[in-house]
């Protein structure tokens, strides 16, 4: 190691050392040298270690050393990283902090982008991939960040763009604009966080993604499907209460990240009553996004239904809307990963039919007994459908007969698309039995040799 470059390099690798288990990181390519200098390291450290006692892989670009300058060798060094990875089915974290590409090697350092790029695409849906971008991710480097599972940013840190603020003006907030899964209060949160999310996810694709928890699977639940706090709600069904909420800077009508039910890991997509679980363009893209990584790694997946339809504004018509549901609904139709879904409450036109319902492949569809399920929502429909009858009664009966005779889980159960219609006390037993039923198809469908030939 160069004696000039030990400062620099110290603060780089304990970076590494703050992802991983306390003496468990070791350095791949310690002495690489800069192509254009045989005394400068590297601007990049790479190694491996335990995170919560899994396997993983780590590269950190170093800003403090020639500005964390990426170039053939800079992509070569961590393209070793990945083929190690890949080999030994274990997680990616990329801490991205660099000014951008050795500008004076021209084509070479272009390539080397597209180097980095080829390795994460040949890794994604094989082993989970995080990004954590603790300083500058400009340029090509943004759109290697950007091909990981998860982006991770740092607040009033992190630098996350194509054109540089000073070419096209200030940005949005890269968390308000979905392009973050989290946005943390410091680098120390950042770090914290991706030990979270590689604690709960498998190491690679054919792995299974459990938790340990003393929380029984039996545990019965205070749950009033007519009136709640979505966060409260999750905390009462998860294992030990704890949900690890992704895109909360993205979208407030849903929630959506990872807890563990009777051990077993799902991704959650849960509507939020409290903004009417309005169904979205963010939420459909947030929601396509997390069904299709849980379907890559084999994740079943938990959808907590209580929302009032669609958007209904000018605004999502002329955002492409139409295309953004049709993502959500092929992540759902295309997906071969174990799916429940539970109507808590409301379930209004397409938004019934989108948020895992069993017609888009749900496994298991529950509904609490309170459940509404309607094409319109009952005042709509009454006022379309039996608005001649107001006046022989109140509208608010109509209303009332409307969701008792044509909108309650026992009428979805009739036509087939609920299967069980639960007690509220009872939602946290039948998740997690359905879970552990699905447990095997979460590991793929097992292959056939031949068919049986009946005798």
């Amino acid at each position: 190691m160069v004696q000039n470059d030990e400062k620099v390099y110290g603060l780089s690798k304990a970076r590494l050392e703050s992802i991983f288990d306390a003496g468990t990181f070791v350095e791949l390519g310690a002495y690489t040298k800069r192509a254009d200098s045989r005394e400068e390291l590297e601007s990049v450290v790479c190694g491996y270690g335990a995170v919560e006692g899994k396997l993983a892989f780590a590269f950190v670009q170093d800003s403090g050393r020639t500005k964390g300058a990426f170039g053939e060798r800079h992509a070569k060094k961590i393209g070793a990283l990945y083929d190690l990875a890949i080999k030994n089915g274990a997680p990616v974290i990329g801490v991205f902090d660099s000014a951008g590409a050795v500008v004076y090697d021209g084509a070479a350092a272009l390539a080397a982008y597209g180097t980095l790029m080829k390795k994460i695409s040949v890794a994604s849906g094989v082993i989970p991939q995080i990004a954590v971008i603790d300083g500058v991710c400009g340029g090509s480097s943004a759109v290697a960040a950007s091909m990981f599972d998860f982006v991770i940013t740092v607040k009033d840190r992190s630098e996350f763009f194509v054109n540089a603020p000073f070419v096209v003006g200030e940005a949005k907030s890269v968390s308000a604009q979905g392009l973050t899964a989290y946005e943390a209060k410091d680098e120390a949160s950042a770090f914290g966080f991706t030990r979270e999310l590689v604690a709960l996810l498998p190491q690679n694709n054919a792995d299974v993604a459990l938790a340990e928890s003393g929380d029984s699977a039996n545990r019965s639940v205070s749950v009033d499907g007519s009136a709640y706090e979505v966060a409260d709600l999750l905390a009462t069904l998860a294992d030990d209460g704890r949900f690890l909420r992704l895109y909360g800077g993205y979208t407030e009508n849903a929630m959506l990240g990872f807890a563990s039910f009777g051990g077993n890991v799902a991704g959650v997509v849960a509507s939020n009553p409290a903004k009417k679980g309005i169904l979205d363009i963010r939420v459909a893209r947030a929601a396509a996004k997390l069904v299709s990584f849980c379907d890559a790694f084999g994740i079943p997946v938990v959808t907590l239904v209580d929302s009032e339809g669609l958007d209904q504004s000018a605004e999502a018509e002329s955002a492409a809307y139409a295309s953004e549901l049709a993502r959500l609904a092929m992540a759902y139709t295309s997906s071969d990963n174990g799916k429940v879904t539970v109507v808590l409450g409301k379930a209004y036109g397409a938004a019934f039919t989108l948020l895992g319902s069993k017609s888009v492949g749900a496994d298991m569809a529950l509904a609490l007994p309170t459940a509404c399920i309607s094409v319109l929502s009952p005042e709509a429909s009454v006022a379309f459908v039996w608005n001649d009858r107001v006046g022989d009664v109140t509208r608010e009966e109509l209303e009332k007969e409307w969701k008792e005779k044509c909108a309650s889980a026992a009428d979805a159960a009739d036509a087939g698309e609920i299967d069980d219609i639960v007690e509220p006390s009872e939602l946290r037993q039948r998740i997690c039995a359905a879970l552990n039923m699905l447990a095997a198809k979460a590991n793929g469908t097992p292959a056939r040799k031949r068919t049986g030939m009946p005798l």
